[in-house]
């Protein structure tokens, strides 16, 4: 009984040359792409830390603004005084505390990444 040549049979007896390093390499971003528990905590840390930077914020301007109107209603005949403190007043506060908050932004988020990446 003749073997067809197209119906070869493949014996492997050795074992495979390279193996997968599954053991002892950690892959932060493949964490975060499979959804997992680790990866699920890693973005919460992130988005904490975040949030934390935009109260900040907040607190900053709320205590800044927030007594103006008091501040205003104490001396109704500064008119002038009002719209020097409206206009030229908090504008270098604000600009600075949006330079910070972007800054401090970035640099999470940088931080972020350089623990994430396959390094």
């Amino acid at each position: 009984m003749p073997q067809d040549p197209t119906e070869r049979r493949v014996v492997v007896t050795g074992p495979p040359r390279r193996a997968r390093r599954t053991s002892g390499y950690y892959r932060p971003r493949t964490e975060i792409d499979e959804q997992t528990t680790l990866g699920h905590t890693y973005v919460r840390s992130l988005m904490r830390i975040q949030l934390r930077a935009g109260l900040t914020v907040f607190a900053v301007l709320a205590l800044l603004i927030g007594p103006l109107p008091l501040v205003f209603a104490a001396a109704p005949d500064a008119r002038r005084l009002e719209w020097a403190v409206l206009g030229f007043g908090l504008y270098p506060p604000l600009v600075l505390l949006a330079r910070w908050y972007v800054r401090r932004a970035e640099r999470n988020e940088r931080d972020f990444v350089r623990l994430v990446e396959d390094r």
